[in-house]
C-alpha cells in the first residue's frame, strides 16, 4: 500500500503515455500551509475533499467541513466495493483497498440534520454583522456605536431580540446619544431594524443565541485516535449564502482568537474546509478581505489549515491565493473569455512540468482526475502532476435519515446544544429600565418622587421639577458625582471587552 507515515495518499500521477508515474502525497507537516481545491461542477471536487478529510481524520487531525449537497455525510458510513471504485484503486496502486467509516459529528444551524450551532451577537462583532446585514457605511457606523454602548453599559447582546431592543433605545434617544458617540441617524437605525427583520425571516434567529459553540467541541479526537469530522449540514443554509459565509468566517475568527501559537507542528491541530468559497469574497468590502487575508496568513501558526473549495481560482483574491500551498485543480471549461482567463490563471499558479503544457491539460482532465501540486521538502511546491485521485474509504453519497439520526443520538455532544438558553440580557435589562422609568413618571404625575438614580439615558431621566422653559438646569453635586461614577464603571466594563481581528470577542 502506498500510504506512508506522516503523509496522506492523494492519488497516483501518470506519465505522458498514461502509464503509472508515482504516488502523490500531502505531507502532514505542511497541512497547516492551507490549500485550494478547484474545478467545474461534476469534476470530482467533493470526492477529493472527502479523500483529504478521511486522510486527516485517520492521522488524528480533527476536520470541519460544510456539506453543501448532502453527499459528504457518507463519510460516516463504511464504503462499498463497487466496480468503478475497485478499478480506480487498482489504477492508483492502492493495495489493500480498505473500506471504513469515520467518526462524524453533524451540525446544523436549524437543528434539523445535526446539533444546533449558535453564536451570540456580541461574539459576531460589528464587522461581520454589518457584512451579514449588507450595511452601508453610515449603517456600519451606527452598528459600531451600538456595540460600544452595549459594552460600556453592561448590556449583553446574545440574540436578535437583544439587538432589536438596543436599536429601539438608540432610535428613541438618538439626540442625546449623538452628543456622546457621534451622529446616530434615525434613518440608519430604522434601516438596520428592517434588516434585522429580514434576517429573522431568513432563519438567522436560529443562529444567534446560547449556548454558543465551544471551539473544543470541533477539535475532538476519538478513542481510536481518529480526528472527529464535524460536518455542517448546509443544503438549507445555502438558501441564505450570506449567512453561510458569515458563519464560517465567524468560526474561523473564533479559532484564530482562541487557539495558542504552536508554530509548525508535525500535523495540524485542525483542518477547516471552506466549500463554495466564492460566497466569502463576493461583493465583500475591502476591509473584510484584508482581515480574511490576515487571518489566513496568521492562523497557520495556530496549527490550523484552511482549504478553500470553489469552481474557479479567480473566486479567491490574489492576496489569499498566494498563501495556499497545497493545490488540487480539477477540470475547467474554457468557453467564455472569463473561463479562458481562469484556465490561464490556474496554470500560472503551478510549478511547471516539462512533460506537458499545464493550460492545455486543465481543459482535458476527466472526472476524478486533477492536476496536483503539494508542498514538499522545505515547504516548496512540487512540480505539477496529472493525477488520478484515489477512491475514498467511506461511502460516496448521502446517509439515510435513519443512519444520520443514529449518529446524532450517539454523538459525544448529544444534549449539549439542542436546548436554547435564554438568560437575562440586553432585551430584559432595557425592558426593566423602561418599566422603571414609566413607573417613576407615573409617580411624579401623582405628586410622588422618584428618589433614586439610573444610568444617564437608560430610563429614569424624568425632567427635574425646577427645569425652566429653556430646558436647562445646572447639575447638582449629587447628580454630577453619580454620573462620574457611572462613567467610571462603564469605562472599566468597556476595557474588559476586547474585540479581535474580525470583531469577535477575545475570551
Amino acid at each position: 500500500m502506498p500510504q506512508q507515515d506522516g503523509q496522506i495518499f492523494v492519488g497516483a500521477s501518470r506519465k505522458p503515455d498514461d502509464s503509472l508515474n508515482k504516488s502523490e502525497y500531502l505531507t502532514l507537516k505542511f497541512g497547516n500551509r492551507h490549500g485550494l481545491i478547484t474545478g467545474a461542477t461534476g469534476t470530482g471536487k467533493t470526492v477529493t475533499l472527502q479523500v483529504l478529510a478521511e486522510g486527516f481524520s485517520k492521522a488524528g487531525v480533527p476536520v470541519f467541513c460544510a456539506d453543501i449537497k448532502g453527499d459528504l455525510s457518507g463519510i460516516a458510513a463504511k464504503g462499498e466495493p463497487k466496480d468503478f471504485l475497485l478499478k480506480r484503486a487498482e489504477e492508483v496502486g492502492l493495495k489493500p483497498y480498505e473500506f471504513e467509516q469515520f467518526p462524524v459529528i453533524f451540525w446544523d444551524i436549524y437543528g434539523e440534520k445535526g446539533h444546533r450551532v449558535r453564536a451570540t451577537i456580541a461574539e459576531m462583532g460589528p464587522l461581520l454583522l454589518s457584512r451579514l446585514m449588507d450595511a452601508s457605511e453610515a449603517q456600519e457606523g451606527v452598528l459600531n456605536i451600538a456595540f460600544k454602548i452595549a459594552d460600556e453599559n453592561g448590556l449583553p447582546l446574545l440574540d436578535l431580540k437583544d439587538f432589536q431592543a438596543l436599536l429601539n433605545y438608540m432610535g428613541e434617544n438618538a439626540s442625546e446619544l449623538s452628543s456622546k458617540y457621534g451622529l446616530i441617524s434615525k434613518t440608519s437605525v430604522g434601516s438596520l431594524q428592517r434588516s434585522l427583520l429580514v434576517l429573522e425571516q431568513q432563519g438567522a434567529a436560529n443562529f444567534f443565541g446560547e449556548p454558543a459553540l465551544k471551539i473544543s467541541d470541533i477539535m475532538r479526537v476519538n478513542n481510536n485516535g481518529y480526528g472527529q469530522v464535524s460536518v455542517l449540514a448546509a443544503d438549507k443554509l445555502m438558501m441564505n449564502p450570506r449567512l453561510y459565509a458569515t458563519f464560517l468566517l465567524w468560526l474561523l475568527s473564533e479559532l484564530f482568537e482562541e487557539l495558542p501559537e504552536v508554530g509548525d507542528p508535525e500535523k495540524p491541530r485542525l483542518v477547516f474546509f471552506f466549500d463554495e468559497a466564492h460566497l466569502l469574497f463576493n461583493d465583500a468590502p475591502r476591509v473584510l478581505i484584508e482581515r480574511v487575508e490576515q487571518v489566513v496568513r496568521l492562523i497557520r501558526s495556530k496549527g490550523v489549515g484552511v482549504y478553500f473549495v470553489t469552481q474557479n481560482p479567480l473566486d479567491v483574491p490574489e492576496t489569499v491565493l498566494a498563501q495556499l500551498g497545497n493545490r488540487v485543480q480539477h477540470a475547467l471549461r474554457a468557453y467564455s473569455p472569463r473561463e479562458q482567463k481562469a484556465v490561464q490563471t490556474a496554470a500560472e499558479t503551478f510549478r511547471p512540468n516539462p512533460d506537458f503544457k499545464t493550460a492545455d491539460v486543465i481543459t482535458t482532465l476527466g472526472t476524478g482526475e486533477a492536476l496536483v501540486s503539494m508542498l514538499e521538502a522545505k515547504g516548496a511546491p512540487s512540480i505539477v502532476e496529472r493525477t488520478l485521485i484515489r477512491p475514498p474509504s467511506g461511502r460516496i453519497g448521502p446517509l439515510t435519515d435513519a443512519e444520520r439520526q443514529a449518529i446524532i443520538n450517539a454523538s459525544p455532544v448529544a444534549g449539549l446544544y439542542d436546548e436554547t438558553l435564554d438568560r437575562e440580557s440586553a432585551y430584559e435589562i432595557l425592558a426593566a429600565r423602561a418599566g422603571k422609568a414609566a413607573d417613576q413618571a407615573a409617580a411624579k404625575e401623582d405628586g410622588g418622587s422618584t428618589g433614586g438614580w439610573t444610568l444617564p439615558g437608560f430610563g429614569g431621566d424624568s425632567k427635574p421639577a425646577g427645569r425652566g422653559r429653556s430646558g436647562y438646569q445646572r447639575e447638582t453635586i449629587l447628580e454630577a458625582t453619580m454620573k462620574s461614577m457611572a462613567r467610571t464603571v462603564a469605562t472599566q466594563v468597556g476595557r474588559a471587552l476586547v474585540r479581535g481581528i474580525l470583531g469577535s470577542l477575545k475570551r
